[in-house]
């Protein structure tokens, strides 16, 4: 009875930007709304975009307010920014947490499973941050490790009664999207699923057999 599409985590906030959220729905829609009035107006007022930089500390001071009142109940939903300046020639990501808090990251995850899906996350080569070595990663490959990533959460799951199927959503804005906020094509999610389940395979395997030819010691 419920469609597949009426529970999106992801929304185009402008051409150039969009959100992701965890947390309540209904909570998530009233920030993604906040968010589309706030790069509307400026576009009105100013004729250009809204930086990406001012436009995460717009949405996180309409957060923070609803912390500040007893009347008011705090959103109970975290939200990723992703938003490319075209004047600037500038792609930037931002997080915005519940609190109003805000912070801009090279990649950064929300939600049950965070800190596992960061510590995978930093040994990718994202940007310019301390301790990563080599080119940063293309878009397209960026896609098929954040399914291995989402993959192995899941696997470790499946151990738990809180297992339960799940749907891989993407968007992105890159240069092969000429650098608007668009879903990542369904061809490329399922080959990077694809993909990501082979590795994890080929490591479990590896593993498997470096644990066989092991020594064993008892005492």
């Amino acid at each position: 009875m419920l469609l597949s599409s009426s529970s999106r985590r992801i929304h185009t906030v402008d051409s150039h930007s969009g959100v992701a959220f965890t947390g309540f729905v209904s909570d998530a829609r009233q920030i993604m709304n906040r968010a589309r009035e706030e790069a509307a107006n400026y576009d009105a007022t100013y004729g250009t975009k809204i930086p990406p930089a001012l436009l995460a500390q717009r949405i996180a001071s309409y957060v923070h307010y609803f912390t500040l009142h007893g009347s008011l109940r705090p959103f109970g939903a975290a939200t990723i920014l992703a938003s490319y300046d075209p004047s600037t020639k500038q792609h930037e990501l931002h997080m915005i947490e519940p609190s109003g808090v805000t912070y801009e990251f090279f990649g950064c995850a929300a939600g049950k499973g965070r800190q596992a899906a960061k510590t995978e996350m930093e040994k990718l080569s994202l940007g310019n941050v301390s301790g990563t070595t080599g080119e940063v990663i293309t878009a397209k490959e960026a896609v098929k490790q954040l399914a291995r990533i989402i993959c192995l959460l899941h696997e470790d799951e499946k151990e738990s009664s809180s297992s339960k199927p799940f749907e891989l959503e993407m968007s992105w804005v890159c240069q092969g999207s000429k650098w608007e906020h668009v879903g990542v094509p369904r061809q490329i999610i399922a080959e990077a699923m694809e993909w990501a389940k082979e590795n994890i395979a080929e490591e479990d395997d590896e593993d498997d057999k470096a644990d066989a030819g092991g020594e064993v010691m008892a005492f």
